[in-house]
């Protein structure tokens, strides 16, 4: 590639980023809105009915914030990639990295290393932003110092699993340029199972505290409700998040023997039994309908066509290349490789997006099925979208790509629906 059009490139990707920046400041400040329909206001789905005046205002503010924090930063490590490519960098560190040693998983390593870094600072400010900011309105309580332990801890693990992915990728992209994408999404089939399946018992207590439930009243609540389930009652856990935040969580995680359910126990002390026991109610549909290996079928299906295309974009980027003439230029092709499926991954959210909204839509009718008190989940959602100060009807694209779960707009209706089925038996 000519220098002329690189440089070319260079400024169309800063003036691109920063018409970029406008167009989402003007779609969330000016274009969309997160107020609720007229026909809502004053019901119980309205968050001035379950927040005061200056709770709902924190809570659009935040959220807004928030979003708009997640949509500017989302391409950085995609432009800082791309300038370091376009600026020569990249191609140098490769060319120096190849008479500092001929071990090409000393290479590799060096070069992620520099990567990853690199990435890291720059995202660095924003992400410190976002913890004091979190601070500020009252959702976190950790100290700097241990949130920098937790950065720390999240930044040499995906090192770790990164570099792995990013070594083998390179192998194989030079033994196998044809088939390549074929074999590495072979290859993550049992890489992925493997790590969903230490994830519980290996990574998760890296971070936080995980002990059987201490409130032994509610644990022989939990327990019949499990058998009704046939859920084994012993991987119910809490885990200690009161040290580092004040919002309420629940999730299922893990495969086989180290499958568990785990509630923070701030969910313990913010809700009472009967919300925990929807809640519980709602992550047991997780495990009953093993929605964890369903996940895990989705994503592997997802990757093998992500790869495929990944496979196409950067053989088509490479032959645009200079440095496509040499198989050897590992830094360059390791980071069209990182642009790309960074690009394809995100294009891929509203799919798997799509995907778990549908479970997890399931799951709040099956807890409904399960206690019969869809009245308790209405009022444990009201607390969640309090607490977390979380919008009740996020804007659309805030939906489209941040949403994993349904609106708490769209979980609390179809639960008054069950409510009203309920009633009129």
């Amino acid at each position: 590639m000519k220098k002329a059009t690189k440089s070319k490139l260079t400024k169309y990707i800063c003036l691109g980023y920063l018409v970029y920046i406008i167009l989402v400041l003007l779609y969330f400040y000016v274009f969309t809105t997160s107020d609720l329909p007229s026909k809502y206001k004053g019901t119980f789905v309205d968050p001035h009915t379950f927040m005061n005046h200056k709770e709902a205002n924190l809570s659009s503010s935040y959220s807004t914030l928030k979003n708009v924090l997640y949509f500017i930063t989302l391409p950085i490590d995609w432009i800082v990639l791309s300038l370091l490519l376009l600026s020569g960098s990249i191609e140098r560190l490769g060319d120096s990295l190849s008479k500092l040693t001929r071990f090409k998983f000393i290479q590799v390593f060096l070069y992620f290393f520099f990567v990853s870094v690199a990435t890291y600072i720059v995202s660095f400010p924003i992400d410190f932003y976002r913890f004091k900011l979190s601070t500020k309105y009252g959702l976190s309580v950790q100290s700097f110092n241990a949130w920098m332990k937790d950065e720390m801890i999240g930044f040499w693990i995906n090192f770790a699993m990164m570099f792995f992915v990013m070594y083998v990728v390179y192998l194989l992209i030079k033994k196998q340029p044809k088939k390549w994408w074929l074999t590495a999404w072979l290859l993550s089939i049992p890489f992925t199972i493997f790590l969903t399946f230490i994830q519980p018992v290996v990574i998760d207590p890296l971070y936080n505290d995980f002990y059987p439930l201490k409130d032994k009243n509610l644990e022989k609540k939990i327990i019949t409700l499990a058998k009704e389930a046939n859920i084994p009652a012993h991987r119910v856990y809490e885990v200690n998040m009161s040290t580092k935040t004040t919002t309420y969580n629940a999730y299922v995680t893990g495969i086989g023997k180290n499958a568990r359910i785990v509630l923070w126990d701030t969910t313990l002390k913010g809700l009472t039994e009967d919300e925990i026991m929807f809640i519980m109610a709602h992550e047991m549909s997780h495990y009953v309908h093993k929605d964890i290996y369903k996940s895990m079928f989705g994503m592997l299906a997802g990757s093998l066509v992500g790869l495929f295309i990944i496979h196409l974009l950067l053989k088509y980027v490479l032959s645009k290349s200079r440095s496509s003439h040499s198989t050897d230029k590992m830094a360059v092709i390791l980071t069209i490789f990182l642009i790309i499926s960074g690009i394809v991954g995100f294009i891929s959210d509203p799919i798997s997006n799509a995907f778990s909204r549908s479970a997890e839509k399931r799951a709040d009718l099956y807890a409904v099925k399960l206690t019969h008190d869809p009245e308790s989940g209405i009022i444990a959602f009201q607390k969640l979208s309090k607490n977390s100060l979380s919008q009740v009807n996020p804007p659309f694209l805030v939906k489209l790509f941040r949403y994993d779960h349904p609106t708490m707009l769209e979980r609390m209706r179809y639960l008054e629906a069950a409510e009203k089925r309920i009633n009129n038996k």
